[in-house]
Parts: structure tokens; sequence; C-alpha cells
């Protein structure tokens, strides 16, 4: 599956945002407009104006929007989602250069409110995966803790875990010392047990 620079960009900020959630976290990681702020900075969102406590409302909603389509039961219903999603905003493709990043395409209008920018740009990218085909690519976290999520786009489709240093780490030691202890248990005799 091919994913250009801008895709790949949008999904990252994508699991990036939706991880901000309680959902995801137990709690808000997305507290006010200078987190969010620092958002927009860190995943260099462009063509954006000053961010306000209007804003800051209007992502927490579109958040849950975007989540919604992680935990969709089918791929009619994942497209549905996002159909939805991205007519709401009158998403306008248009052609743009900025950045050194070459021609690519952006689907908001510039200076747009922020929510309405990113569910334009984020759900066009959920909707180039769901057209791939790649649904299954849109992932929840395996740990039974962890209710992360992220798009796998290794090769082989098979990133089991959010962060391999955290999560998958964790599971992999718990699953260590599980076999550790089992082995151990076949070690004694039957007799004394």
């Amino acid at each position: 599956m091919l994913i250009t620079h801008d895709t790949e960009s949008a999904l990252g900020t994508l699991v990036e945002l939706l991880n901000t959630s309680p959902d995801a976290g137990g709690y808000e990681q997305l507290p006010d407009v200078a987190s969010l702020d620092a958002l927009v900075e860190r995943r260099e969102i462009s063509e954006v104006d000053a961010v306000t406590v209007a804003d800051l409302a209007a992502v927490h909603a579109l958040r849950a929007r975007l989540r919604a389509v992680f935990g969709a039961g089918s791929t009619e219903e994942a497209a549905e989602l996002v159909n939805v999603l991205v007519a709401d905003v009158n998403a306008t493709p248009r052609l743009t250069d900025h950045d050194g990043h070459g021609w690519h395409m952006h689907y908001f209008a510039p200076h747009a409110a922020l929510a309405d920018h990113l569910a334009a740009e984020l759900g066009m990218a959920l909707g180039l995966i769901l057209m791939a085909g790649e649904r299954e690519r849109l992932r929840r976290c395996e740990a039974p803790d962890c209710a992360r999520v992220f798009v796998d786009l290794s090769r082989n489709r098979s990133r089991r875990y959010c962060d391999s240093r955290t999560c998958g780490n964790r599971m992999h030691v718990a699953a260590y010392r599980a076999r550790q202890r089992s082995a151990a248990d076949d070690a004694i005799p039957l007799g004394v047990r």
C-alpha cells in the first residue's frame, strides 16, 4: 500500500489526537488551549489561526467521532462515519507545495477552524485507508489494560501494540514470566505437588 508523506503525517496526527482522550489513557491529555496549541505545533499542522477555547471544545467533539471509526463493526460502517465527517465540513481539495514537501493535496480551506481542518484532513486519510481495503490496519492496542489506538503501517500487518517499548515490552515480559512459571511447575515431581 502506497502511503504518501501527507497521508502518513495525517495518520500520525490522527493517532496522537485520539490517544489524548480519557478513553485512551484514563485522563484528559488535551485539557486546555496550551496543550492543543502544542499539538498543532508538534504535528506541524499548517494554515491554522490562533487556537481558541472554542477550538478546544470542537476538537474534543471531533476526537470522539474519529475514534468511532476505529470501533466500527464493518468497512461499510466506517465508510459511512468518514463520509458524514468529511461532508459536514465541506472538504475542499486543493494542491499545495508548502514547507518543502512537494506537491500534495490539502482537503481543508485555508485558515478553516481547527476542528474542520482536522476533520477534512484526518477524514480523508481514513478514507484512503478504507478505499485501499486496509481497514484492519486501524487497530486498538492488544494489551488488556490499554485502550490506545494505532495505524499498523508495517509491511506484514503484524503490529499488535500501540508502542513496542511500553505495552509490547510489558506483554512480552508477562508472557516470558508465565512460561517460566509453567516450566517450573512442570519440573516439580507429581508426588510433591
